[in-house]
């Protein structure tokens, strides 16, 4: 799982709620954290592999969308390996691990791999936090027709910058001026877990609120574009609606243990003494939402597949052929020599004022069908209703 308790573990003079809940069954917390992360891993791969007799699922190259759908992906594939193998070491070599809690110890391997294995699995799921955010941003920029090729650039610079800058300064704080001396006191501890929880915050609050705006905006667009809002436009709007609820969804379940757990342990660091038996429901509580955060935390990468692409089913397809996506046909002329076959055959004698108010249309479809990627029906039920299916 990702706590900023990882790394206050490494510390020699941790605090008494780090020992209580990283003491707790060991053994059993990093096989529950193991089995997860593994599960999670295999299924998040299933679900991203070709399928036989499906589309790949991928963008138009104009679009960002579709590559920040598959980094917030690999973000929770590579936080979920570091979990294994951190669990893995913690598990196979208890001798090694113990050295961590000497004070004074020269044998300075296993505060490395404290401190390393720590800083990458905060650093990979800050990541995708991150991710996260940029993709409602890009959603709602998608359907203001303020999205490009070059904001994917803007994304990266943000996402990782922002994810590297404040884990190396949380650490830092954590452990000036060094492991032995990190955790005397809360101005260590407090700015590192304020790094580790502003962006997993920012997505609770500014992503319900961008999702919110671009639903708003996805209304006005179907409406607009033949001037009614049938049932078609209406079910598709749903759809997209959905699917931004249940992203968040998702995000909620796996990381509310999280905020829980760190309440109750800040509550329990306030103590005189955490042992007293007028705790003992605030500690067990805080022990149970340990637990809770080993199975949840891993299990996000293959729940986000769901909410991104549905169930894909079991059928790998490893053959590599080039296979038309149904939308991809909406491409404008302007897109030039790359762009795919119309399913349609043109009328070689088209206006051209109506070639200019069809544009705004095909725009309007490339927007809908990069909020819808991944489903099926919307994309089919588009391509139906959009004026170059229809033939003009």
């Amino acid at each position: 799982m990702a706590s900023p308790r990882l790394e206050t573990y490494c510390c020699p003079n941790r605090d008494a709620a780090t020992q209580l809940v990283m003491n707790f069954q060991p053994k059993v917390f990093c096989g529950v954290c193991i089995g997860s992360a593994s599960i999670s891993l295999l299924l998040t791969v299933l679900q991203l592999l070709p399928k036989k007799g499906q589309s790949p699922r991928k963008m138009p190259k104009a679009s960002s969308s579709s590559t920040i759908l598959l980094l917030i992906s690999i973000c929770d594939i590579l936080g979920g390996l570091g979990m294994i193998f951190r669990s893995s070491v913690w598990l196979g070599f208890p001798g090694f691990i113990a050295n961590i809690s000497v004070v004074n110890g020269t044998d300075v391997w296993p505060s490395t791999f404290c401190v390393g294995s720590a800083m990458w699995i905060q650093l990979l799921y800050s990541a995708g936090f991150w991710w996260l955010f940029c993709y409602a941003v890009d959603s709602y920029l998608v359907v203001r027709r303020s999205a490009g090729l070059s904001t994917i650039v803007l994304y990266h610079m943000m996402t990782w910058g922002l994810a590297v800058m404040l884990c190396v300064e949380g650490i830092a704080l954590l452990y000036y001026p060094s492991l032995s001396s990190c955790e005397n006191g809360l101005e260590h501890a407090i700015p590192h877990y304020i790094t580790t929880y502003a962006p997993l915050l920012l997505v609770l609050v500014a992503n319900p609120i961008l999702f919110r705006r671009t639903v708003s905006a996805v209304a006005s667009l179907l409406k607009g574009r033949q001037g009614i809002y049938t049932e078609n436009e209406r079910r598709l709007g749903t759809e997209i609606q959905m699917r931004f609820f249940k992203i968040m969804l998702v995000f909620v379940i796996c990381w509310s243990s999280n905020i829980i757990n760190e309440t109750l342990l800040f509550y329990l660091e306030m103590q005189p003494d955490i042992n007293e038996m007028p705790l003992k429901n605030i500690r067990s509580a805080a022990l149970i939402t340990w637990i809770i955060m080993g199975v949840l935390n891993p299990m996000q990468g293959f729940l986000f597949t769901l909410a991104f692409y549905g169930w894909t089913g079991w059928r790998v397809d490893l053959k590599w052929r080039k296979r038309e996506i149904p939308w991809e046909s909406m491409s404008s002329s302007t897109v030039g020599e790359n762009a795919y076959p119309s399913p349609v055959n043109y009328q070689s004698n088209i206006h051209d004022s109506k070639k200019i108010s069809t544009t705004d249309s095909q725009q309007t479809d490339e927007a809908i069908s990069m909020l819808s990627e991944g489903n099926t029906s919307s994309d089919e039920r588009l391509t139906r209703s959009s004026p170059i299916y229809q033939g003009w």
